[in-house]
């Protein structure tokens, strides 16, 4: 399977590319019961949604399951998809190589305890010498705004900002004038179980609390590819 023309062009332009029903429907179903049992468990390592938003309090409720490669064997299968490496080396230019750092990860918004996710670029994770760097982000269930759907700033990959536009954490800044007006550009695609969604990492994105009640768990499963330089 491979991009066509169109599809690796609006990945350049945009930073960001939809590939609807790339996985099939078991194998997202066996994801999310297999990550149900880790989050039930609260199976570290984690990061909580008090870490994230800084806030010091004893409840504990899971926003990541981090290091999800030794996990289950489901999730390896998942990150070393033989389906998605040729689309990869069309994006990356290069041979596509996974990278077990920040986003070996499955996300999750729980009902009633989410937060928001704020505006920011994934390049802050990390610290390799290039930035070319892509983020693979699966769907285990239909995702929307209310329930919190990625939104993205097309082409935003392609500028350089200056520091002051991003806090001590590397969130860019609402209220910072450049920015509010940059973020009126936002767009997202509502995304069902199985649609996955590449970025580059320099786009900006991000995700808001969930608005309306939720009865399930709503996960995701993002990883990363680094080019190699030779």
């Amino acid at each position: 399977m491979k991009l066509d023309e169109k599809q690796l062009e609006q990945f350049n332009n945009d930073g960001f590319l939809v590939l609807k029903n790339f996985a099939n429907s078991e194998l997202c179903d066996e994801i999310l019961q297999k990550a149900k049992e880790h989050l039930e468990k609260k199976q570290a390592p984690i990061e909580s949604e008090q870490e994230y938003m800084q806030v010091d309090d004893s409840a504990i409720t899971v926003r990541r399951l981090r290091q999800v490669y030794d996990r289950e064997e489901i999730f390896k299968e998942w990150m070393t998809n033989s389906d998605i490496r040729p689309i990869l080396k069309q994006v990356l230019n290069d041979t596509p190589v996974l990278t077990l750092a920040h986003h070996n990860s499955i996300m999750t918004k729980m009902p009633h305890e989410s937060t928001r996710t704020f505006w920011h670029q994934d390049r802050r994770y990390w610290h390799f010498e290039n930035d070319n760097l892509v983020s693979v982000w699966l769907s285990l269930g239909d995702e929307f705004l209310e329930n919190g759907l990625l939104e993205f700033i097309p082409k935003s990959h392609k500028i350089e900002f200056s520091k002051d536009r991003f806090d001590e954490h590397s969130n860019f800044l609402d209220e910072n004038e450049e920015n509010r007006k940059l973020i009126q550009t936002k767009v997202h695609q509502n995304l069902q179980k199985g649609d996955v969604v590449l970025f580059h990492c320099k786009t900006l994105h991000h995700a808001s609390k969930i608005k309306q009640i939720m009865q399930k768990y709503h996960l995701f499963i993002q990883l990363e590819h680094q080019k190699i330089n030779h």
